[in-house]
């Protein structure tokens, strides 16, 4: 993940929220809300990137003289039992690597309160298995807080959740604050969305234009030009009377996309529809693709990529840029005969003057893909987080900590 570093220390203090990297914390008890929910299979982590990631905050801590309590839930326990796919062990041993240091787990930690020396690191057992988590009950945010001298939120990927360890315990807490990589998510999400560079242009790519219609009304207030993908854009395409074949798309949403069409244009934008696809006849990795002139795709064609054509108008319009938002990939990126076009929007990103910042699964896959990573002005650790922000939703995790800085 990679930070945002052009903003003026100036510009950062004056964000409504404290942060730890403004904070002594020499001698006092840090307790850190994380995100280390990663993939784990037989006691193995798949992919330790949100634990690489959310280690400079414990660093801080560590080098300025401070004991560190870390949570973090992981998976998707049942409140009240904590079986052994839900134990955060491994998590810590992984933790323990990186700090050269052992990091023991915490089971029963309401009833031994954890009290660790400077220096040293201790995590509590996975957040999500204490009742009352979920429901934000203050008790157990109390109980959290009275572990620490400090609370620092470092969980962008669930900050927008109103749960205890993110919400209750920053009430309750003598002091709470943003960690390193939450304060640089915020930093750069608000660079892209309050003070963008123009013109703005926004990707919103997926399968439903259900899961997205709030974001892509909203951005169609911000952006200067608006890209639709993927099952999306088919709905845009049906919404336009072009023929879409058997591909996946909302029918009864097709008002919806001429709204948010008429809503640009009435501002001089546009929602660019792809003038050639790539069809095939099945969903599949060994599908023959075509491409073909929108206007020519057959009743039991489905599109599963943007044509050539399209591809070099899009890619076009991301190199005049002065901001880019990116959520999903514009094909079936993941099949090599559906990845073109995905492959030279990426490409434009990369190479567009403009600041970029991109979130969401898919969107990140495909950026390691096309090796474009470090060509990326900020990827977001954050997927449903990064899409409410954008929607203009606030977010509880980090609302709380606005809160608090006004006292």
């Amino acid at each position: 993940m990679r930070a945002v570093s052009n903003h003026s220390d100036k510009k950062s203090k004056q964000m409504a929220f404290l942060k730890l990297t403004e904070q002594d914390v020499r001698g006092k008890t840090v307790l850190i809300r994380a995100d280390l929910n990663v993939p784990l299979k037989d006691g193995k982590i798949g992919d330790d990137t949100r634990i690489r990631a959310s280690m400079a905050s414990v660093r801080y801590c560590l080098e300025n003289g401070a004991a560190v309590i870390l949570m973090s839930h992981l998976g998707r326990p049942t409140e009240g039992e904590c079986k052994a796919e839900d134990d955060l062990a491994p998590v810590a041993a992984r933790v323990g690597e990186l700090l050269g240091q052992t990091v023991n787990v915490i089971n029963d930690w309401r009833a031994n309160p954890p009290k660790p020396q400077a220096g040293e690191v201790v995590m509590l057992q996975n957040v999500r298995v204490n009742v009352g988590e979920k429901k934000n009950q203050a008790e157990l945010g109390q109980a959290y807080a009275a572990l620490c001298d400090i609370y620092v939120n470092d969980a962008f990927g669930t900050a927008h959740r109103a749960e205890a360890s993110l919400v209750a315990v920053a009430e309750a807490a003598p002091l709470a604050c943003a960690g390193v990589l939450l304060a640089a998510e915020l930093d750069a999400l608000g660079k892209a969305l309050k003070e963008p560079a123009r013109p703005m242009v926004a990707i919103v790519a997926g399968g439903k234009v259900s899961t997205k219609l709030t974001i892509l009304d909203s951005l169609a207030d911000k952006v200067d030009q608006l890209i639709v993908g993927g099952g999306i854009a088919n709905t845009f395409l049906q919404a336009a009377g072009h023929p879409i074949g058997c591909s996946l798309a909302e029918a009864d949403l097709v008002d919806e996309a001429r709204k948010i069409t008429a809503k640009m244009a009435a501002k001089g934008g546009v929602v660019p529809l792809p003038t050639d696809v790539v069809c095939a006849k099945e969903f599949a990795e060994t599908a023959t693709g075509e491409i073909k002139a929108i206007d020519e795709v057959a009743h039991d064609d489905m599109i599963l990529d943007i044509g050539p054509q399209s591809a070099a108008a899009l890619a076009d319009m991301l190199k005049q840029a002065g901001t880019i938002v990116w959520n999903g990939p514009v094909g079936v990126f993941e099949f090599a005969q559906f990845a073109e076009g995905t492959r030279v929007m990426a490409e434009a990103i990369a190479e567009s003057p403009a600041f970029s910042i991109a979130g969401g699964g898919d969107t990140l896959a495909a950026i390691a893909k096309f090796g474009i990573t470090d060509r990326i002005g900020y990827i977001s650790t954050g997927g449903g987080a990064f899409l409410e922000f954008l929607e203009g939703k606030p977010l509880p995790g980090v609302a709380v900590l606005e809160q608090r800085a006004q006292g």
